[in-house]
């Protein structure tokens, strides 16, 4: 652990905040103690709900790399990450993630992921966007060619 990182994530979300390029969050990604990338979020700026900080954050990570599998590599963030976050965070290997606020904090600040969390944990059925399974015989043909391919990259 780092403590620099996290205190540079935390400076991240400050300066986006001042600077008026999104929401309070900042994030940096490091391999063996040095910064690969760091982002703060741009959702407003750039019209993207899914530019959180950390998902900006992996996006120039691997794109600094050129990689998409970060193992070795570890993200500080300022706040715990949401369930989106968290899930590009283990889509994208990183071995650990360090964060300062708690998900509590970010809830107090107007950011509060309890509706996706409760949302994860109901049954499909009862979640307030339906979601609609098709059965279709060719449903899984995406995955058949996919199988067929010898060169494929698996991620």
């Amino acid at each position: 652990m780092q403590p620099q990182l996290l205190e540079r994530a935390i400076a991240l979300a400050v300066r986006n905040v001042q600077a008026g390029t999104g929401g309070p969050f900042g994030a940096v990604i490091a391999k063996d103690g040095v910064i690969i990338a760091e982002a703060g979020n741009t959702v407003t700026t750039t019209c993207d709900p899914t530019a959180h900080a950390e998902v900006n954050a992996i996006r120039a990570a691997c794109a600094a790399l050129g990689v998409f599998d970060l193992t070795g590599c570890e993200i500080y963030s300022s706040c715990e990450p949401c369930p989106m976050c968290l899930g590009a965070i283990y889509w994208a290997h990183l071995d650990r993630v360090y964060f300062a606020a708690t998900r509590h904090d970010a809830a107090l600040g107007g950011f509060d992921d309890r509706l996706i969390y409760d949302e994860f944990a109901a049954d499909t059925a009862r979640r307030r966007i339906p979601l609609l399974h098709i059965a279709r015989p060719d449903a899984r043909a995406p995955f058949e060619a996919w199988w067929r391919r010898q060169d494929r990259v698996p991620y």
